[in-house]
């Protein structure tokens, strides 16, 4: 059938308006003005984007199997209990329809809110030595600056399974002691990671970021990882830890409880990123994940980026190391090492919990022992109903 040139200029004329306005309708997503803003799901990990673009395609999270949402994304959980149908005499008979069938085989998923709280912490002596016979009474707790109503478990964790995040600075404000910090940071990969119990991976960043190795218990894989890497660039510190933190460690795979955590080899120095250190801390809070730091600073003098890697370690119960000379950059990986196999974990229920994704301080000291220092995490976002 001959189209009329009339009513085929008329045809081609709505067809491009309808194409332009299918185009205008797409906006490119932004990045949330702060974590708390991103809808945590517990059925789906978050799908913000990356909030800066990566040096090379991101590897492959097959490298995780069976990797699943986590159970809380502030200490609280939120277990989904399934409730089999109701046995009401009717066993063996046949269904009237296939509409009764399915009613017949229905799953019941009942929701109930457990206001749990999970907290790891560290207790060292006055010389530094880590302590690891304490008991429950010896710890006095604070949530929202109130006692919680019970202690449900207390324990020294000397063997959990590690789940580790090695974020290497590889800008050009580190070029002259690049070498050897890598060497040193393959060293504590070699020592630290378990075949078949631990899982790492390496992160390399400049102006942007990377993953040169994805989790792996390979240490060989993970030494390959680091070597590749090569100073040049800006600094995204920031965006480094928000990303491992969110994309990396919050969603890892496991069968039972580990010990998260990130280890930032750096000079602390930011000037490339797209989120805050604030925002950085709220993720890796959010993720109850710990962050030692191991400053790459060398002058004698604490610097600004010094003051910026305390932050972050104090906020989640972690470390900062400002290593002297190189040498002791090794050193610095030992102590972290020890530290990981030497903590404690309990969990608690708190006093007056209301589920309104506020952020709850967490006050906690060693009652009995004056003095002892209580390292742990600064406290916890609850979650959102």
């Amino acid at each position: 059938m001959k189209v009329p040139m009339k009513n085929w200029s008329i045809f081609v004329a709505a067809a491009a308006l309808f194409l332009s306005a299918s185009a205008g309708a797409q906006t490119p997503k932004e990045l949330p003005s702060a974590p708390s803003s991103v809808q945590q799901q517990n059925s789906a990990p978050p799908t913000a984007p990356n909030p800066a673009p990566q040096r090379s395609a991101q590897p492959s999270d097959s490298a995780v199997p069976g990797k699943t949402a986590p159970s809380t994304q502030s200490g609280a959980s939120f277990p989904a209990v399934s409730v089999p149908p109701k046995n009401d005499g009717t066993a063996g008979q046949q269904p009237q329809s296939p509409n009764d069938a399915e009613d017949n085989n229905a799953v019941e998923t009942i929701r109930k809110q457990v206001n749990e709280v999970n907290l790891i912490f560290t207790v060292t002596d006055k010389r530094g030595r880590f302590v690891k016979d304490l008991k429950k009474d010896d710890i006095k707790i604070l949530d929202d600056n109130k006692a919680p109503l019970s202690i449900n478990s207390f324990t020294s964790q000397t063997d959990l399974p590690l789940r580790v995040g090695l974020l290497i600075d590889a800008s050009n404000s580190i070029r002259d002691r690049f070498k050897f910090e890598q060497e040193a940071a393959i060293e504590f990969l070699n020592q630290i990671v378990r075949p078949k119990s631990d899982l790492a991976f390496v992160l390399g960043f400049d102006s942007t970021f990377e993953v040169t190795q994805d989790y792996t218990d390979s240490t060989e894989k993970l030494s390959k990882g680091v070597r590749i890497l090569r100073p040049g660039g800006g600094t995204a510190l920031f965006d480094a830890i928000y990303f491992a933190a969110r994309d990396k460690l919050m969603n890892v795979a496991a069968t039972g409880p580990t010990r998260r955590a990130i280890i930032v080899l750096s000079d602390g120095e930011d000037n490339q990123s797209r989120v805050t250190r604030e925002e950085a801390i709220e993720m890796a809070q959010r993720a109850e994940v710990i962050i030692y730091a191991i400053s790459t600073n060398i002058s004698g003098t604490k610097m600004r980026g010094d003051k910026v890697l305390e932050r972050f370690a104090e906020s989640t119960g972690g470390r900062v190391f400002f290593p002297f000379k190189l040498q002791d950059v090794a050193d610095a990986f030992s102590d972290i090492q020890d530290e990981l196999r030497s903590q404690y974990a309990l969990s608690y229920r708190p006093a007056d919990f209301v589920a309104d994704g506020r952020f709850r301080s967490i006050d906690i000291e060693a009652a009995t022992h004056k003095n002892l220092r209580v390292r742990a995490r600064k406290g916890y976002y609850a979650p959102k109903p």
